[in-house]
């Protein structure tokens, strides 16, 4: 019995243990194992955000005011960077280039450099935007700028540019023939055409001179800028077409003054020619070269009396801009007084921001700046008409002004066709 008990008990014993399960063995905080430092997951480190890029569109800048403009807005900016795309200089290629490119809806050129007479044409296409809310947002406002370059980037009561640099014409002058009483007169800009005329009558012949007064009435666009100055705009159309009528025919300007253009001009008065001469201001720069039987200190220039018609090129967005906020900073620096001082003493161009009119460094990087006459011109520009089909509406102005002039046409059917083609 004590034989069966003793296994009986023994039996128990070993399933108790089989059957009973060990407790898992756990780790106290201060056994568990660390993780090396260099096994642990550490945040990787932010790579700075790439820049967003600008396109610039712009005819070809032999000066260095180009280059200088963008590395300083770049090196100005953390969130763009504008890139140069360069057209060439011809502006009927580049023009060409910029509709294939915008008629088809393409967003490869964020900012845009324009000829003034391209303004209306590609805003009535819609092909750039409208700046003036954006100018209300930065406190610019139209007078801060070139009047005649505004002008020219206005169409259906709706600013789309503002101006890159404006060129302008001028009056210059024989300074050295012409009277301190009447040189003053010229440089205020309070003097009429028929002023002038008497001018050109009273100092014919003077100095070594053959005529008085040169300008452009060739059958070519220079056509149109004359017309626009002589008729204040075309809002004196018929008495303006008149005055100029006058002029050719009165035997004080060059008996083939129908066929002069800007260098036939600018050829005349370097030649001691002429008294008078109606040109742009690279005729400045013409005189100061070699050849020039006229010195500089022999010259004054002035405004016109009726207004100087604006030319030179103008900034725009393109509507289908997807950088439009870094488009209109980029169009805001250029325009505005750091951009328009680099473009004056760097490249030479004239300011189209009118405050740096008064500039030392301005006036220093620019002769002409240094004469108050040239500097009553720049407050005074006009523009020539703004129209979405301008080549068609400057054709049909110089043909019949031409007309006139020559005497195959008559006044009257002269404005009436003017008048027509500028509705």
């Amino acid at each position: 019995m004590k034989k069966w008990l003793s296994i009986l008990v023994a039996m128990v014993m070993i399933l108790s243990v089989g059957c009973s399960k060990a407790p898992a063995t756990q780790e106290t905080p201060a056994e568990q194992k660390e993780t090396p430092a260099e096994q642990q997951e550490t945040p990787a480190a932010e790579a700075p955000a790439e820049k967003i890029k600008i396109s610039f569109a712009v005819q070809a800048d032999s000066t260095p005011a180009l280059e200088t403009l963008v590395s300083t807005f770049n090196g100005s900016q953390d969130k763009y960077t504008v890139e140069i795309v360069e057209f060439t200089n011809d502006s009927s290629q580049m023009h060409d280039q910029l509709i294939t490119s915008l008629s088809s809806g393409s967003s490869e050129y964020d900012v845009m450099s324009l000829d003034v007479v391209w303004a209306g044409e590609f805003a009535a296409a819609g092909y750039i935007e409208a700046l003036d809310m954006l100018m209300d947002e930065a406190g610019l406002k139209i007078e801060d700028f070139n009047a005649g370059s505004m002008a020219s980037g206005s169409y259906q009561g709706k600013q789309y540019t503002l101006p890159y640099f404006p060129d302008l014409g001028l009056l210059y002058y024989r300074s050295d023939i012409v009277s301190e009483e009447d040189a003053a007169k010229l440089e205020s800009g309070n003097y009429t055409y028929d002023d002038l005329y008497a001018m050109m009558e009273k100092y014919k012949g003077q100095g070594g001179t053959e005529t008085a007064f040169t300008f452009q009435s060739k059958q070519y666009e220079g056509l149109t800028c004359n017309a626009t100055e002589f008729t204040g705009a075309f809002q004196d159309l018929k008495a303006g077409l008149e005055t100029m009528k006058k002029f050719t025919d009165s035997g004080l300007t060059p008996t083939d003054i129908l066929n002069y253009d800007e260098g036939s001009t600018d050829s005349n008065f370097k030649e001691g020619k002429a008294v008078f001469s109606r040109n742009w201001p690279y005729q400045y720069g013409v005189i100061k070269g070699e050849g020039s039987k006229v010195k500089p200190e022999q010259i004054g220039v002035a405004p016109l009396p009726k207004g100087n018609v604006v030319g030179g090129w103008l900034l725009s967005i393109n509507k289908n801009s997807k950088n439009k906020e870094g488009a209109w900073e980029f169009v805001k620096f250029v325009a505005g007084p750091e951009g328009q001082k680099i473009n004056s003493t760097k490249g030479g161009y004239l300011p189209g921001y009118n405050a740096l009119l008064e500039d030392e460094e301005v006036i220093a990087a620019n002769e002409l700046l240094q004469s108050e006459g040239f500097k009553k011109a720049l407050t005074s520009t006009i523009a020539r008409p703004v129209s979405a089909e301008y080549s068609k509406l400057s054709d049909t102005i110089q043909v019949n002004v031409h007309k006139y002039l020559s005497g195959s046409q008559d006044i009257d059917t002269t404005v009436a066709a003017i008048e027509e083609v500028l509705k």
